[in-house]
Formats: C-alpha cells, structure tokens, sequence
C-alpha cells in the first residue's frame, strides 16, 4: 500500500475528531497540564532553559492506552494521543516562558506590587498569542505545510507508536542516536532540523551560528556584546514585517508568493535539495496550487485585530502598572503603541523562525525591544513592563504551531479538510485551557518561588541592562548592523527567510550547533542527490527520531540535574 492511501486510511477510521470536553479527556488534559505548568517553572528557574514535554505527553498518553480499561483503551487513538502532548506542551512554556519570566522582571526591580498587573498583562498576552497562530496556521504567512520541526517529530513518534513495522523501527533507531549524541554534547535538534526544513534558511542559520561560535577565539570579536546580532536582527526583522504585511494586505501577493514558491522550487532542484516529502505531503511547500484552509482574508483580518488586542492590553499594563504616574501623556501614549508594536513584531519573527529552524530566540528578541524601550527613553519601571510585555508574546505562538504541525500530520496533511479543521479546533481549545491551568499554577506557586530566589536567570540580564541604561554607541552600531540584515532578507524573501534565520544564529550560542546543521545540510545533499527516494524518505523519519531523542535527553537530564 502506498503511503498517502496509508495516510487516507488513518483519516477513514476516525472521522470524527475527539472532543476535548470528554469527560476523561478534560480531566486527562486538566492533570498533564499541571504536569506541564510544573516541569516548566522547576527547569526554567533552575536551568534557564524550557524543555520539550510535546514528547513526554504523547508517551503518558500511550502508556495509558495499555491499561485495560474502556476510557484508558481510547487513548489508542492518535487524535487523542496529540490532545494530550498539545495540553502538556502548552503548559510548559506557557507556564515557564510566557508567565514566570515576565513577572520575575518587576520583583528583581524591587517592584514586587508590579508582579501582579504583569502576570494579569502577561497572561492576556499569552491567550492572545495563541489565538492568533490558530486564526493564520495554513495561511500563507504561517502555511500547515512549513517545516516545524519538533512538531514533525512528535507525530512521527505517535505513528511509530500507533503503526509500528518499519517506520518504529527507523525512529527507535533515530532516537537512539538522538539520545547517544545529545550525551555526548552534539546539539541533535539541529541536525534533525537540517534534514527537514527549507535548505536555504538553514544553510544561514548554520553560518550565523558559526559566526557566533567562531568570531570571539578567531578574531576577538563579540557579536553579542557588540550588538551585531541585535542589530542584524532589526534589519531582518522589519523588512520580514514588511514582506509579511506585502503577503498579507498586497493585492498582487498571491502571484509574488507563487513565484517565490516556483524559485524555491527550481533552485531546490537546481541544487539536487528537493523538499522532503512524509507520506506523500511536503514538508515545505512546493506547488504553485498549494490550498490553505485559512483564506488570507481571515489572516489579514486577524493580523488587525490581534494587533488592536495588544493595544489594549498594553494600555491595561500601563494603567494597573501605574505609568501613569511615571510619564507624560505623551510619552504614555508613546508606550502603549510602542510595546503594542513589538510584542506583535515579537510574535512574527519568533514565528517564522520556530517554523523554519524549531528553535525561536524569544529572550534575544525580547532583549532587543528593550533596548529600543531604552533608547526612546522609557523610565525604568515602564522598560520592565515592556519586557516582560515583550517575553510573554511568542513562546506561546511558536509552540502553538508545533503542536498544531503534529496535529495536521496526524490527520493525514489536510487531505480531509472537514476533519483537519475541526482537529485543530479541538487542538486550540486544549491549548487554552493548558494556558489557564498554569496561570492558576503561577499565581499559586510564584510567591514560594520569588520567596527562595528561585527566579528565571535569563531575568537578571533583563534587570542588569535597565540599570545599566543605555550604553552610548548602541543606537549607531544596531543601524549600522540592519543593514545587511536588511539585505540578506530582501535577497532570501519571504520563503527563505535568509535574514532572520542568520540573525536568529548570531543570537544563538549553543555549542557547536553550527556543525550539526552544516553537516547535516551536506548528507542531505548526498542522500537526496544520490539516493533513492525510498531512503530519502527514511531519512526523515530519521531525523524525527534525532529530534525525538534529544528532547527525551534533554528532559529527562533537566529532571536528574534537578535531583542534584
């Protein structure tokens, strides 16, 4: 049997999407999500980092399916398997990135009466977050068909787990050497990833994270503290907002993206990378004739009211925050658009680099919001609102597509649109209440925390930089640097994203990340250079069982180091 009549098969036994308000599936969902919210606040307080639990959810629910009881048995259904890593996902870096991060901000200023309005802000922010990448995934500007790495590897997990046969085999195998390589210190994601997502983006995330490892031991320059990786950022980052805005609002868009789809497509072919393909859908998109089930006009309309929602949410900050007090009206007004604006930019960028490359640099650009909030001349209470405003946008929009990339795999790559729409309905409404569960879980647990100076360290860099105030020269060297951001993206487009994906590297510093991408860009060429498509194929499953297996890893020594 072919693998798409595989795929049309898993579709025709289940027809019908699982409700999330099942009676055993709420209360299911309710329990992983106080996991989640958990494992969050611990690991991020203690390590600095969030872990992937996508994975560790999507086994519970396995697990669960061998109790032999009726409402334990139903939980072989992949459907419901992919509501409950959704729930356990959603909490943890609701709970860690979107909340604990920002409200740590105000109490290491020594404004503890500050915690509660930004945990509120921050808690909007988050809901609002989600809502958006739900109303534009399989849009244009965010399409079901991007790669998402970590969301390709936690559905192939659940089929591996489902199916067994070959396919367990190649992502047991595939994980085995996630596990072994992330042992011994190789940053596995980064290999998987280059094995799936669009060739060109990756091939610059590898060498901005080459630069980064590189230009302090060879040539004694820190992109970092030099601000050229902001900088390059900034530039990349407002010519993506315009080309998204261009996709989104332009009358002409649809005949620029299906060119710019025709390009990737004859340069992948020019250069023997053609798009991975699981089961007959491609990963990337490469079909000038690509339907998406969230019409642009939907987009652009949610796009506008989203950025209406920080508006408003911003103004609230403000006003329970007490600028009021702090700044002039004019300088207020000048806050309320300003943190409106960034949290929206914020969003998109951490958007479009988690679909691209799985990994998305939410402090870094958080980070460069506040230095803008710096440079306007916000005081310092104001600039620790606007981080922490800032912090609280992105993770849950960056996660959300991860969650919902399994979701679409799962349901058979949109071949039944009916059913795609309404799995991901069911997705989101989890997501929802994973976020609420770990509101409540933050505002139970932080004073305990706060209490033991168990705060997220990532916060003390936010706090030292608006104490600091702003180093002269700052504003000069992050103009200089965006322009060949600016540049970079204008020459990749909005497909290739070259700009943001080599900014997104400079601002990353993870060992040696830049080899496992490179190398892995390089097989990948061999292999689907020269190779049958059978083991192209295989190749990716492969590279979700690195993925799979460096967040097991990761997780599972988060937790050991945690014992410590």
């Amino acid at each position: 049997m072919s693998k798409p009549q595989e795929g049309h098969m898993e579709n025709e036994k289940e027809k019908r999407h699982p409700k999330t308000f099942e009676p055993f599936a709420f209360i299911l969902i309710v329990v992983t999500s106080v996991l989640g919210a958990i494992i969050g606040m611990q690991i991020v307080t203690s390590l600095g980092v969030t872990p992937n639990t996508a994975i560790i959810g999507a086994l519970i629910a396995m697990l669960i399916s061998r109790i032999p009881f009726n409402w334990f048995l139903r939980y072989k259904s992949v459907h419901r398997q992919n509501l409950v890593q959704t729930a356990i996902s959603s909490a943890t870096f609701g709970a860690a990135n979107s909340l604990l991060i920002p409200i740590g901000i105000p109490y290491l200023m020594g404004t503890p009466d500050l915690v509660v309005p930004m945990l509120l802000g921050a808690a909007l922010a988050m809901f609002a977050d989600a809502t958006i990448l739900y109303k534009i995934f399989d849009s244009r500007l965010f399409p079901a068909s991007g790669t998402w790495a970590p969301g390709v590897a936690t559905a192939e997990s659940i089929r591996a787990g489902d199916k067994g046969g070959k396919r367990a085999g190649l992502l047991g195998v595939g994980a085995l050497i996630g596990v072994v390589g992330s042992y011994l210190s190789i940053p596995m994601s980064a290999f998987g990833v280059a094995f799936i997502g669009n060739i060109w983006a990756l091939g610059m995330f590898g060498v901005g994270l080459l630069i980064r490892q590189y230009s302090m031991p060879l040539f004694q320059i820190d992109v970092n503290a030099l601000y050229i990786a902001h900088g390059v950022m900034i530039g990349a980052g407002i010519v993506a907002l315009i080309q998204a805005a261009l996709l989104v609002f332009g009358r002409s868009g649809k005949k620029k993206d299906s060119t710019a789809v025709l390009s990737d497509k004859a340069s992948n072919e020019a250069s023997g990378t053609s798009d991975i393909v699981v089961d007959g859908a491609p990963v990337q998109a490469s079909s000038q004739d690509e339907e998406y089930t969230r019409p642009i006009a939907e987009a652009r309309r949610t796009l506008g009211l989203g950025f209406i929602a920080y508006l408003a949410i911003s103004l609230l900050i403000a006003i329970i925050g007490g600028l009021v007090t702090h700044m002039s009206v004019g300088m207020l007004i000048g806050f309320i658009v300003f943190a409106a604006f960034a949290a929206f930019v914020h969003e998109i960028i951490v958007g479009i680099a988690a679909m691209h490359s799985g990994w998305f640099p939410a402090f870094a650009v958080a980070f460069i919001t506040l230095l803008g909030g710096m440079m306007i001349g916000f005081p310092p209470v104001a600039l620790a609102l606007l981080a922490g405003f800032s912090a609280a946008t992105g993770p849950a929009f960056a996660d959300m597509g991860f969650d919902l990339k399994t979701g679409y795999i799962l349901r058979g790559n949109g071949k039944d649109k009916e059913l795609e729409r309404e799995g991901r309905k069911q997705q989101y409404i989890t997501a929802l209440i994973a976020f609420a569960v770990a509101l409540v879980t933050v505002a139970l647990a932080y004073p305990s925390y706060f209490a033991q100076n168990l705060v997220p360290p990532i916060d003390k860099v936010y706090v030292s930089t608006i104490q600091a105030g702003a180093t002269p020269g700052v504003a000069s060297q992050l103009l200089l640097w965006a322009i060949p951001g600016a540049i970079l993206q204008l020459i990749g487009g909005s497909k290739r994203q070259l700009g943001v994906m080599f900014a997104t590297g400079l601002l990353i510093a993870t060992a040696n990340a830049c080899w496992a991408v490179l190398v892995g860009i390089a097989i990948r060429y061999l292999v689907t250079r020269f190779a049958k498509k059978e083991i192209v194929s295989s190749m990716t499953i492969l590279a979700a069982g690195f993925i799979a297996g460096d967040a097991l890893y990761n997780f599972f020594n988060s937790v050991f180091k945690l014992k410590k």
